[in-house]
């Protein structure tokens, strides 16, 4: 049996899970695939650091270029995570004609155009199914089994923290704050979780599908994001009684106009797939023009389920290497489409703001709306909260217009004095 020699660039989470879903189906993946799978060397630059698992340390060293370098290596898997040198240890395994297994979004959002050149010009492969989703196999399948699609829609849920703190908001009727510290404290979020909650984490990965889908290069930067850091109890509590759950989504839509992407907190209806997805969980949803609606879901992180995913890929490499066909596989990400980018497009939109409670403001603001060309599907006005009752709190979900246009439309609500407060704007998933 042919053996296949691998090095990990890392041994953290993700470095540890691989390592240990090797060692865990070791035996049935020689079985199913024809191939020793062996991690040779690991790049670890605290051998002294308490880890997930027990290696042997002489597979350690803290050199990447002993790795790189080594004629006998010929996979490598960069688990390292960051834009670098996690690009450059790539760029230079690529260049020393290594396959190169990454779980890095980082990395391949800004980079990838230049990784996927670097392999293709020296015959090796890049594979990258644990960049998006983390267990969840949606990287080779949009490349591979539904390649004769074209793509028309992609919806997904693609971080575990935020999806775990809406789930307990939703469930709990708790604040943002409360939740996080409640996370924190198990595990689920970081003690700096801006990545998570900020959507910088969905954008990059967001990021990927699009290029994958739909062709087109958006880096990370452009891709309009908000975070989950404004979403309260409350606004959870009116999504419901309007049929929706909030939830993070990465979003992008082929349209007649272009293509239409973002990452902001969505109102979908109950009815959704997507809507049912809880805690740590992710889904992806595709829309193809023959394929129709699928979607995708699992664990989209923690060092197995993401572990599974590299070790899949090499596995794949591994195979193809050992049948002399290792170029023949690989998802490309492409940058050749030329359609147009639109950002956030239309859509429709909840929003929740604090007007002055007077006879007639109501009809004020929703002739504001009607001056835009701005329809209004539902409107909810509440009693005030406060002792004096000079405010009140009004939601509407407006019909389908562009981000821009209802930008204008509430900053001539708030300059006329109309509404002291907007409090929540949240695009609305109509279907």
């Amino acid at each position: 049996m042919k053996t296949i020699k691998v090095g990990l660039l890392g041994i953290g989470n993700v470095g540890s899970g691989t390592y240990l879903a090797l060692e865990m189906n070791c035996a049935a993946i020689e079985k199913s695939a024809g191939v020793h799978v062996e991690i040779a060397k690991i790049l670890n630059r605290r051998p002294e650091a308490k880890r997930a698992v027990d290696v042997p340390r002489e597979k350690y060293t803290a050199d990447p270029y002993e790795i790189i370098n080594d004629p006998e290596i010929q996979i490598i898997a960069e688990v390292m995570g960051g834009i670098e040198p996690a690009t450059t240890y790539m760029a230079d395994a690529l260049k020393a004609g290594k396959h190169v297994v990454t779980a890095n979004k980082a990395a391949l959002a800004v980079n990838g155009k230049q990784l996927q050149q670097l392999a293709m010009d020296n015959h090796v492969m890049l594979r990258f199914e644990a960049s998006v989703g983390g267990g969840i196999p949606i990287i080779n399948a949009v490349a591979d089994p539904l390649v004769s699609n074209q793509y028309d829609e992609v919806l997904g849920i693609l971080n575990g923290t935020t999806n775990y703190i809406l789930t307990k908001m939703t469930e709990n009727g708790a604040d943002y704050a409360d939740v996080l510290r409640d996370a924190q404290a198990k595990g689920f979020a970081e003690a700096d979780p801006t990545g998570d909650v900020e959507g910088i984490d969905v954008a990059n990965k967001l990021s990927i599908l699009i290029s994958l889908l739909f062709g087109k290069r958006i880096l990370p930067q452009d891709i309009p994001t908000t975070g989950i850091t404004s979403i309260s109890g409350i606004d959870i509590s009116y999504a419901t009684e309007f049929g929706y759950k909030i939830k993070l989504i990465a979003h992008a839509q082929r349209t007649p106009e272009g293509l239409t992407y973002s990452v902001e907190p969505t109102l979908l209806p109950v009815s959704h797939p997507m809507a049912a997805v809880s805690n740590e969980f992710n889904a992806v949803f595709v829309r193809g023009n023959a394929v129709d609606e699928l979607m995708f879901y699992g664990k989209g992180a923690g060092p197995l389920p993401t572990g599974s995913a590299v070790l899949g890929d090499i596995i794949d490499i591994a195979n193809c290497i050992a049948k002399g066909a290792a170029f023949d596989v690989q998802p490309l990400l492409h940058y050749d489409s030329k359609m147009p980018s639109l950002g956030e497009g239309s859509a429709q939109y909840y929003m929740r703001m604090t007007a002055i409670d007077r006879p007639g403001i109501l009809g004020h603001i929703a002739s504001t709306f009607a001056k835009h060309d701005i329809g209004l599907q539902s409107v909810m006005q509440r009693a005030g909260d406060n002792d004096r009752k000079t405010s009140v709190p009004l939601i509407f979900i407006c019909y389908t217009t562009e981000r821009r246009i209802l930008n204008e439309a509430l900053n001539e609500i708030r300059a006329d004095g109309y509404a002291t407060s907007i409090d929540a704007v949240m695009r609305v998933q109509d279907r």
